[in-house]
């Protein structure tokens, strides 16, 4: 390891100190009781709700992954996929945010989700929690793998080290962190690592766009490349049987632009429907102490996401005029921030910049290991299979339950192909699918019966799973991103079998109205106060 290396990593283990540190002050708090371990006791600010639900949905692909697909072929993917995200974000900040606040507390206090959708319905029998917990479980491992993808390409990258060695170490110092400290250290942390983020992406822009010779050398290069800067086209790399592509002369071969119609604009942009199912978001609405700061968050959380996700993208663009040859496979694409990191920082500021990537990817996966933990030994376990365990009994099982959905991301991270990007795309629409539509019915349909949100979660969960892996394989008008048509799918599972049950009772009645009002607000501050 050379001068540089041992600098860079003195910069990025300061920083993993003081993360550890923010668990080490938070975890007495946090181990108090069950309410406090997974959402914080329903007491985070506006900046740390707004910014933790945005470095925790964000990941590292944020930084790696959607750098990657700019580098690789040009601006429409990662565009579109860009504007839909931003959008999406403001609609869920202005539409679901306040309303699920109040839904959960009124739902008998609801502290995660498959809690909240079995109290929405008041189920005797635990169907809806069994199923909504089973999913966090499956997409959460997927979702942890993709976690552990960028530690081993992060820190194989900057050392020349062993992948899968470099894996292991990024998710077993994860694991420790979400053990340690809970939700409320969790979302400390990541509002810490949402500055850092942004500092991380805007600054490597600015002296990328300097190191290219300004953005005019940038935009010619781009001119340059077929379909490269066109928002209905994609750029075509020509790759060899490996997937590798073919350079003549020190110039990389593209083909002819690849069309990029509008259902695939709608198929990019339909990312964004994936925020209404996001449990790592929602739970944020659920934790702020008071519903009159969720419009300073809506605000901080927009204005965060966009800069962020243009300054990604941008950098693809840059780092493609920068190094054309760096990176020439689709998964060695995704180092391409950490190639331009190396080259345009002093070592100690590298160093600060890739703390941003492990960052990122220790605010998720903190956040799906702490999720799905608390899906099982919360919803599961306490719920179903022991109704009369204590607080710590739950935690403890909560902490067993990490370990194991760990140790199953571990595995989906083995292969050092894989790419970022599209582990978290499946992943995302799973989530999209199985609760966007049911999220928003429940909070704002007052006719969605409990089959009804059964009949929505399988059939999106489900339609996810056969479009990816039977239908999308057909190409054409089939190959659009498997959330769009799941999202439909499902709702209309719920609206068809709703209106085939028998409609709520009363008292689930009298609980969505009251969670339309203010007074629900009242009930909640007079709780928390107490």
């Amino acid at each position: 390891m050379d001068s540089k290396q041992i600098q860079i990593l003195i910069a990025m283990a300061s920083y993993m100190i003081i993360v550890i540190v923010i668990g080490i002050v938070f975890a007495k708090r946090a181990n108090k009781s069950t309410e406090n371990y997974f959402i914080g006791g329903r007491s985070l600010g506006p900046w740390v709700a707004a910014l933790s639900a945005e470095a925790s949905d964000m990941s590292g692909w944020l930084l790696m992954g959607l750098p990657g697909v700019a580098y690789w072929c040009g601006i429409s993917d990662a565009a579109w996929t860009a504007i839909g995200l931003a959008v999406g974000t403001y609609i869920n900040w202005l539409v679901v945010s306040k309303r699920l606040r109040r839904y959960s507390y009124v739902a008998n206090n609801s502290i995660t989700l498959p809690d909240f959708f079995s109290n929405r319905f008041k189920e005797k029998k635990k169907v809806i929690l069994t199923i909504s917990a089973l999913f966090i479980l499956v997409f959460f491992a997927v979702y942890a793998g993709s976690c552990f993808v960028t530690c081993g390409k992060l820190f194989s990258s900057l050392f020349n080290a062993d992948y899968k060695l470099m894996m292991l170490i990024g998710a077993v110092f994860v694991l420790l962190y979400t053990f340690l400290g809970g939700f409320l250290a969790e979302s400390v942390s990541d509002f810490m690592q949402a500055l850092v983020m942004i500092f991380a992406l805007v600054t490597v822009l600015v002296l990328g766009i300097m190191n290219a010779g300004g953005i005019g050398a940038v935009m010619d290069n781009a001119k340059s490349i077929p379909g490269f800067i066109d928002f209905f086209g994609i750029a075509s790399p020509v790759v060899d049987a490996d997937g590798v592509q073919q350079v003549v002369k020190g110039i990389p071969q593209f083909g002819e632009a690849g069309a990029y119609g509008w259902l695939t604009v709608l198929s990019t942009m339909s990312w964004g429907l994936g925020y209404f199912g996001m449990p790592q978001v929602l739970l944020r609405f659920i934790a702020i102490r008071d519903s009159k700061e969720l419009k300073k968050s809506r605000r901080i959380a927009t204005i965060w996401c966009v800069i962020s996700l243009f300054a990604a993208v941008c950098i693809g663009l840059v780092g493609r005029a920068m190094m054309p040859v760096e990176h020439l496979t689709s998964s060695s694409a995704e180092n391409i921030f950490v190639s331009m990191s190396q080259v345009l920082m002093h070592p100690l500021f590298a160093g600060v910049v890739m703390a941003g990537i492990l960052a990122a990817t220790i605010s998720s996966s903190d956040s799906y290991l702490l999720i799905a933990a608390s899906a099982f030994a919360k919803n599961i376990y306490q719920g179903i299979l022991n109704k009369k365990a204590s607080d710590k009994n739950v935690m403890w099982v909560s902490r067993v339950t990490l370990l194991v959905v760990a140790l199953i991301g571990m595995i989906i991270a083995l292969d050092e192909n894989s790419v970022i990007f599209t582990i978290v795309s499946f992943a995302w629409a799973g989530f999209g699918a199985t609760f966007g539509p049911i999220m928003l019915f429940s909070l704002f349909w007052k006719r969605t019966t409990r089959a009804g949100a059964v009949a929505g979660m399988l059939a999106g969960g489900g339609m996810v799973f056969l479009w990816k892996l039977v239908i999308k394989p057909f190409g054409g008008v089939w190959g659009i991103y498997e959330l769009l048509p799941a999202f439909i799918f499902s709702c209309l599972a719920i609206v068809v079998v709703s209106l085939l049950t028998k409609k709520p009772s009363s008292d689930i009645e009298d609980e969505f109205e009251l969670a339309k009002t203010e007074a629900a607000d009242r009930i909640i501050e007079a709780q928390v106060e107490a």
